[in-house]
């Protein structure tokens, strides 16, 4: 009796081991594939800021955004949700029709991702010029971004704080 019980309680630990490095291992292919999933929507919305940036069409530089999105750091209060940087981006187009991005690289650091959220921070160049017969002004900033993850897995900007 004692040897069957003690085969017994060996199978059903054995057993348990096995339950528990098996589900580790999907676990993990699931938790890999979500992350590369979030990775590569992420840097999809990392192009698409490069690309409204440089082109300053206002429809794709709102699209960068989430609808409950605020944004520090501007002259004034913050601006929050969606509406709020279209009025913004709005107000600067008409005051500065002809303002033109000559260069935008963004160089991002520090990517941390967890449970639908991203946090970064990117140092990038910028050169642009407020009008045609304006100079050319260059600078570069650093800033810290919170990304959030949508119901059809795209990441929009949430949060964004600039700085000098």
């Amino acid at each position: 009796m004692r040897r069957t019980s003690l085969l017994i309680v060996l199978v059903f630990a054995a057993g348990l081991g096995v339950g528990y490095f098996a589900r580790g291992a999907v676990g993990t292919t699931h938790g890999t594939d979500t992350r590369s999933a979030d990775l590569a929507a992420i840097e999809k919305l990392h192009r698409a800021d490069v690309q409204a940036t440089l082109t300053q069409d206002p429809n794709e530089l709102i699209n960068l955004w989430s609808d409950d999105c605020v944004k520090l750091g501007v002259p004034g209060p913050a601006i929050i949700g969606k509406k709020g940087i279209q009025e913004v981006y709005g107000k600067f187009r008409a005051e500065h029709p002809d303002f033109k991005v000559l260069k935008y690289a963004p160089e991002i650091q520090d990517l941390q991702v967890a449970d639908g959220w991203a946090i970064e921070w990117v140092y990038y160049e910028a050169t642009f010029k407020m009008s045609a017969k304006d100079d050319p002004v260059s600078m570069r900033r650093k800033d810290l971004r919170v990304l959030k993850r949508h119901s059809d897995g795209s990441w929009k900007f949430a949060r964004e704080a600039e700085t000098d």
